[in-house]
């Protein structure tokens, strides 16, 4: 049943350029799902359509920054108005936090943290959802991150803008309950990506090695868990938090 259990379905991802975005574009893909591709990067997004092509499927390049709320609303509406209905919308879209001190970091860091995890999400699921309550269904499904389940001791503005995907999943999974819209969460630990490679292999590795695997996780790992949260299997999950952390700090699941 997996290989077509999402044919006929499309899937908008936020942050579908690179890393944990591209890999879940790619699995839902293989799943049968024709992909909207969200980034700000335009090559990212036309290697992403590229692949998903490859597989077979349709993909569609939503080329905006997700701060832009007026451009991304604008966007979305325009690609679901030639493409059809969205199914499935992944809030995906994000930065790293560093690792800054609290009484490090800035104004202006704060707010780019905040406006691509919580703004962004918050004004992209607006717009989504208005289709999905017409038609009485849906999946939502926004990446945290373990840190948001329990903190970090540094890049405290990362943690919380992670935290606070988790209170509006839970939110959003009572207020759309009633039109037929499931939204979840997943809160990955650390991940092999671009995005927490770029500060060189050794704060990934020691990462890693708190957790009870004693290893990262690839992207497709992750992608998986939503491909889950996205299939017919989880039409009794609402209002969760999926976290394949390796048993780091055993939360979640």
């Amino acid at each position: 049943m997996m290989k077509g259990e999402l044919s006929g379905q499309v899937a908008l991802i936020s942050g579908a350029g690179r890393g944990i975005g591209h890999a879940i574009s790619r699995v839902l893909a293989t799943r049968g799902a024709d992909i909207i591709v969200q980034d700000i990067d335009a090559d990212a997004v036309s290697a992403t359509v590229a692949e998903v092509g490859r597989l077979g499927r349709h993909g569609y390049p939503l080329c905006c920054d997700v701060t832009d709320i007026a451009a991304l609303r604008a966007l979305a509406r325009d690609v679901e108005g030639s493409v059809g209905q969205i199914d499935i919308l992944v809030n995906n879209a994000g930065i790293p936090g560093g690792e800054i001190p609290f009484d490090q970091i800035d104004e202006a860091g704060y707010e780019r943290m905040m406006g691509i995890h919580v703004k962004g999400s918050f004004f992209l699921t607006q717009t989504v959802a208005d289709g999905m309550k017409q038609r009485g269904s849906g999946r939502i499904i926004n990446i945290s991150s373990n840190r948001g389940m329990v903190g970090h001791s540094l890049s405290s503005h990362y943690s919380a803008a992670k935290a606070a995907l988790l209170g509006l999943t839970k939110a959003w999974a009572r207020e759309l309950a009633p039109h037929g819209i499931l939204v979840n969460a997943v809160a990955p630990g650390v991940v092999n990506t671009y995005m927490t490679n770029r500060h060189g292999p050794g704060p990934l590795r020691a990462e890693a090695d708190l957790n009870l695997l004693k290893r990262w996780a690839e992207p497709e790992e992750i992608a998986y868990a939503v491909a889950f949260l996205a299939s017919p299997h989880a039409g009794f999950i609402t209002g969760q938090v999926l976290s394949p952390n390796g048993g780091d700090p055993i939360v979640g699941v």
